[in-house]
């Protein structure tokens, strides 16, 4: 995914369902200079996606344990 989220910016956007985000990265992946920020705006996001849900299970398994 992180591949994915380097080569075709937009394409990563819209795969996890974030339509008007792969919108605006499309729009902002078709100028040359503005691509590299557009790939680096989709693995931060993927990164946090990911954190977030790491998070979401530990909050969940703590909850759980008591």
């Amino acid at each position: 995914m992180i591949l994915i989220a380097v080569l075709l910016p937009a394409l990563s956007f819209l795969l996890r369902g974030m339509i008007f985000h792969a919108i605006l990265c499309l729009v902002l992946q078709i100028t040359l200079i503005g691509w590299l920020p557009a790939a680096i705006w989709a693995v931060v996001s993927l990164n946090n996606a990911r954190a977030e849900r790491r998070t979401d299970r530990i909050v969940r398994a703590m909850r759980n344990s008591r």
